[in-house]
Order: structure tokens, then C-alpha cells, then sequence
């Protein structure tokens, strides 16, 4: 009997065997890749739950003369799948490897992207452009604050409560006595209260006025000029004008001074440039005419100098204030202001001097 049962369990456990290596075979088939190659061998080879490791837990209810076999035959079926999941392994590797270079492969006879490179906005073009002509004139630059106070927007640029000038400008009003400012003047207040002549500034910045076109914006940009000296006149302005002009439109551009009025510069002037489209001779850009208008001006008044604590009878200046988006408008062709406030790409890509 015991012979009986010696050959029913050696051909038990064989069959066993035989089995569980044609379901690995099986199983093998779909794992191609390193994942499904680790579950495989978590199913045969775990400490737990593994078939091999189960097939080792059987090993006390099989008989003593027969251990030793079934032991080897264990250890055998072990080797065989650890062989076939290293090989299965490697060949997962490889293949992911080779897919990965495939995917990241770069193929260098295909012609490179054009990067596209940005420049600076037109408005910084001109405000660069506009700094670099006069600091070469010997002016420094000052910004003041875009939050002012009444006081130096309005009242020390002779311009008190009950002034009709005011009309001339949509204040935004912040409070009784805080508002945008309207006017990058103010700043040359804040520059002659706090030093003595000789003054030469120039205070660029954002300015609010309640106002909306084609060609004007609640929020634009301006770029004041003050020089205040001994024996300053209209000359000088005129003269500082002319050789500013032709750095910024070209040689040969050249300024017309024309009567106005402004309340904290006397005489006041509107300043044009000749055509620097048609040198003058008359087309659509000046309207026929060949001149553009381009800034306003003047002799600063005593009044404001006096407000200042600057002695009127010893010391006199010239003011100027000039919209830099007009200036950007005129110089590159733009017919909307708001075309400088929507940032296309297709229209500021245009602009690059």
C-alpha cells in the first residue's frame, strides 16, 4: 500500500507541476511590459500567496519518502520561473527603453521652429527714445506720484478752484482733495519746492483724465520738461525743441511756435513739427497743411515760480508737456489709441525700432 500511494503522489505532484508551469506559459504571454511582469512574479514567487510558496506549504502532508523528490522538484519549478521572469524582464526593459527613445527621439534634418522674440511695448519705445534725447541735453528725470493732491495738480500751477481752466480738464476725484492726476506738471511743483535753480527735470508718467476717442484715453502717457534758470526766454525752449525734433522724427525736422494758453505758462505756445512724412510739402498724415501739432509750451509763469518760493525778478524757465502716445501714434502710423491698450500681438509685433 505504501508503494501504492509512493506512486499516486509522485504522479500527483508531477501533474501539479506540469500544470502550473503551462499556466505561467500561459500568463507569460501577456506580460510585456515590466508591471505586468512584476504581478507575475508576485502570483508565483510571493512569501504568502505565491503558487510556488503554497506548493512549499504542502510539503508536510506529503510522505516521508517522497519529501526529498517533491522538494527538488519545488526548487526546480522556482529556478525555472525566476529564468523566465529575468528573461521576460530584460526583454520589458529593452522594449520600453526603445520606445522611450522613440518618443524622445529628435529627428535634426527637420527644419527648427522660429522662436518668436518680443519687443518693447511702443509706448517704452518712445518714452526710451524721448529720454535718451533730452539726457543728453543735461535733464534728469523725476516721477512723481499718480495719486495728487489738488493743491499741486490745480492751485500752485495758477490754476485755484474758481478758475475756468479747470473746465478744460475731467478730473477724476478721489476725495475733496485727492485726485488722478491730470498732468505730469505737478511734479515740477514738487521738484522747485524742494531744490533752488538751476532746475532741468523731466517727469514722465501716467495721467486720468474722463476723456474717450479715437485718439484720447481716460489713462494715457506725458512727459514734462522744466528748466529754470538765470536769463531763460522762449529762445531757449525753441531751440531745445529744434534739437530735440530731430532726434526723435530725423535731420532736418524742424518746429513752429504758435500763440496759446495755458494758466502756469506765459506767453503759452502749441508747438508743431514740420511733416516728417512729406517733408512739409503736404499729405494725408498733416492733413495738407505740413505741419503737426505735437506739444504745448511756454515761459513758466511767475506766478507758479512765486509759488515755489523762487524769486520771479532773478530766475525765469520754460515748461513743456508732450503726450507719448501721440508722439507713438504719429511716428509708427497708428490711427487708434486703443490699439497701444489692447496688446495684439499682430499690431505691437509691428513696432520694433
Amino acid at each position: 500500500m505504501d508503494s501504492t500511494n509512493s506512486t499516486n503522489g509522485s504522479a500527483g505532484a508531477s501533474s501539479r507541476f506540469e500544470e502550473i508551469m503551462r499556466g505561467f506559459r500561459e500568463r507569460s504571454q501577456t506580460a510585456l511590459d515590466s508591471k505586468k511582469v512584476y504581478e507575475l512574479r508576485k502570483m508565483y514567487l510571493d512569501s504568502k500567496a505565491g503558487i510556488v510558496s503554497s506548493l512549499m506549504k504542502q510539503m508536510r502532508s506529503i510522505p516521508a519518502a517522497e519529501k526529498a523528490e517533491y522538494g527538488r522538484q519545488v526548487n526546480q519549478l522556482k529556478t525555472w520561473i525566476l529564468d523566465n521572469l529575468a528573461s521576460m524582464d530584460q526583454k520589458a526593459r529593452e522594449e520600453e527603453l526603445r520606445a522611450r527613445y522613440e518618443s524622445e527621439k529628435i529627428d535634426i534634418t527637420i527644419p527648427g521652429k522660429k522662436i518668436l522674440r518680443g519687443n518693447l511695448h511702443p509706448d517704452t519705445q518712445v518714452r526710451n527714445q524721448m529720454i535718451d534725447a533730452f539726457a543728453g541735453m543735461g535733464f534728469e528725470i523725476y516721477e512723481g506720484a499718480e495719486i495728487e493732491n489738488d493743491y499741486y495738480n490745480f492751485t500752485a500751477l495758477n490754476t485755484p478752484k474758481d478758475h475756468p481752466a479747470r473746465d478744460m480738464q475731467d478730473t477724476f476725484y478721489l476725495s475733496n482733495d485727492f485726485l488722478l492726476r491730470t498732468q505730469t506738471s505737478s511734479g515740477q511743483i514738487h521738484v522747485m519746492e524742494s531744490h533752488k535753480p538751476p532746475i532741468k527735470i523731466l517727469s514722465p508718467g501716467r495721467v486720468f483724465r474722463s476723456d474717450d476717442d479715437a485718439t484720447h484715453s481716460p489713462m494715457f502717457s506725458q512727459m514734462e520738461g522744466l528748466v529754470v534758470d538765470r536769463g531763460i526766454t522762449l529762445c531757449d525752449l525753441q531751440g531745445m525743441l529744434d534739437e530735440f525734433v530731430q532726434k526723435l522724427f530725423g535731420a532736418g525736422t524742424r518746429t513752429r511756435l504758435r500763440p496759446s494758453y495755458f494758466p502756469f505758462t506765459e506767453p503759452s505756445v502749441e508747438v508743431d513739427v514740420s511733416c516728417f512724412q512729406c517733408g512739409g510739402k503736404g499729405c494725408r498724415l498733416c492733413k495738407g497743411t505740413g505741419w503737426i501739432e505735437i506739444l504745448g509750451a511756454g515761459v513758466v509763469n511767475r506766478k507758479v515760480l512765486e509759488n515755489c518760493g523762487i524769486d520771479s525778478d532773478v530766475y525765469s524757465g520754460f515748461a513743456f508737456g508732450i503726450g507719448i502716445e501721440r508722439v507713438a501714434m504719429l511716428k509708427y502710423g497708428i490711427n487708434n489709441i486703443k490699439l497701444l491698450f489692447e496688446s495684439d500681438l499682430r499690431t505691437l509685433g509691428q513696432i520694433n525700432d
